[in-house]
């Protein structure tokens, strides 16, 4: 993709498939999910819960980048079982190259600055100083798409001194003191630790991210995709999403 350079990173987990209605003879093989970089920390516990949850073992093998770089890989073809995005949007790239489309986990933004907040930022408006560093994710994902929204229902205008390819390189940018604020995911924050503070977002000019996951109509594993989707609905799913923040409707 030419916007932005890939940042993605794999993960290899052992998961099970028995229990999803999986045949015996389609095992040991790579069950490959593109993903959001958002959802990087709670899709690592999805998977060990879903390799205890079943009886037949085959490898899943996560890919994290911008949710719009991922969908374009699998328009342009890549091979892949899965695709998981941050909206909407992202998904409608590849739309006609997935299946069984649906959404599993919400969440809101906030404002992600310095470990106690040095810049004294208390509201979206301050974000307006032309002496603060701001970076935000790019007009075409997610994470920037949403704060674009996020600022207009706040009625502030920002110049970003950089936009982004995903929210976790927004806001790695804050955690290194390459930036002085950014606009995340409220569930980013929990990767964060003691590197970054956040200043909340009123209800009223929020937004609500809705996360979308499809199985890939190429895919070779076709019925261990559709189950990896359902399953990200089942309630031990959605008990461990919301352990990261996450809203599951």
């Amino acid at each position: 993709m030419p916007y932005f350079t890939r940042l993605a990173s794999v993960v290899a987990v052992t998961l099970a498939l028995g229990g999803c209605g999986i045949a015996s003879g389609d095992t040991r093989f790579t069950l490959k999910v593109l993903a959001a970089s958002s959802l990087t920390d709670a899709f690592g516990e999805l998977g060990t819960a879903y390799q205890q949850a079943n009886r037949h073992v085959t490898r899943v093998q996560f890919e994290f980048s911008g949710s719009q770089e991922a969908a374009g890989d699998i328009d342009d073809g890549e091979h892949a079982d899965v695709l998981a995005t941050a909206d909407s949007a992202s998904m409608d790239i590849a739309d006609g190259k997935i299946t069984d489309r649906r959404p599993f986990a919400y969440g809101a933004m906030t404002i992600a600055v310095a470990p106690g907040n040095p810049r004294h930022i208390r509201q979206l408006s301050d974000l307006a100083d032309p002496r603060l560093r701001v970076v935000l994710g790019g007009p075409i994902v997610p994470v920037g798409r949403y704060a674009a929204q996020v600022l207009a229902k706040a009625g502030v205008q920002v110049r970003p001194s950089s936009e982004e390819a995903d929210a976790r390189t927004v806001l790695t940018r804050v955690r290194t003191g390459a930036a002085d604020a950014g606009i995340v995911y409220v569930t980013d924050m929990r990767s964060a630790g003691v590197s970054a503070s956040s200043v909340a977002i009123p209800a009223l000019q929020n937004v609500t991210a809705t996360y979308f996951a499809a199985a890939v109509r190429r895919s070779d594993h076709g019925d261990a995709a559709k189950a990896f989707v359902t399953w990200l609905t089942s309630s031990a799913a959605r008990t461990i999403l919301r352990k990261y923040g996450f809203l599951t409707g």
